[in-house]
């Protein structure tokens, strides 16, 4: 369960990012696919957890085609746009159902306020702005001065906590034997992946 929250969270970045940089609609359409195949999981007893898992996975990927297709250019929007899930999480959740699946859209739910939170912290937003407006080829420069200002003693400061926080948040539910704390501290623990190879790349452009 913990590779599968890692895997669902970090690999679909890489394929969801440039399908819905040029093709928005598709991605869009490919949450009914997510959602199809979830449903075929979640009718037979031997497949009905990764069902589970899958359906909440439906929710990062509808908000990521939405947000990242037609909004990515306004940062204001990002986490209203992520979180358009809660509210079917808290419904199921009250029910007691879903819980592997939604605990898992929780999961990745918090860790992108905590990076929505750090861009804020240490004014990266207007860095955010502009990478929306130019093409890959002419990230290299806004990418630099992103950097400088996450390698001073604020943004570093900010980043320490905020690490610390995640790492906190996704290790203490693995204590537990049930599923869904599995897939909420996976999700929540892949987010410092995908930063950490965000960061990488942005040193390397």
């Amino acid at each position: 369960m913990l590779a599968a929250a890692v895997f669902l969270i970090s690999v679909p970045v890489f394929i969801e990012a440039p399908l819905v940089r040029y093709l928005p609609t598709v991605s869009l359409l490919m949450t009914l696919a997510w959602l199809g195949f979830s449903w075929l999981l979640w009718r037979k007893p031997s497949t009905h957890v990764w069902g589970d898992l899958l359906f909440g996975f439906s929710w990062t990927w509808l908000a990521g085609s939405i947000y990242w297709g037609w909004l990515r250019w306004e940062p204001m929007l990002h986490l209203p746009v992520e979180a358009i899930g809660l509210p079917a999480a808290a419904y199921y959740l009250a029910r007691g159902q879903g819980k592997v699946g939604h605990w898992f859209y929780l999961g990745s739910l918090f860790g992108t306020a905590v990076t929505d939170v750090y861009f804020y912290l240490v004014n990266l937003i207007p860095h955010w702005r502009q990478l929306m407006q130019v093409q890959p080829e002419q990230a290299a420069p806004i990418l630099a001065a992103a950097l400088s200002q996450i390698q001073t003693p604020w943004g570093a400061f900010w980043a320490v906590m905020l690490v610390g926080m995640l790492l906190g948040v996704g290790i203490l539910p693995l204590r537990h034997r049930q599923l869904h704390w599995w897939a909420f501290g996976g999700s929540v623990l892949s987010t410092l992946l995908v930063d950490g190879l965000f960061w990488i790349a942005a040193m390397n452009a």
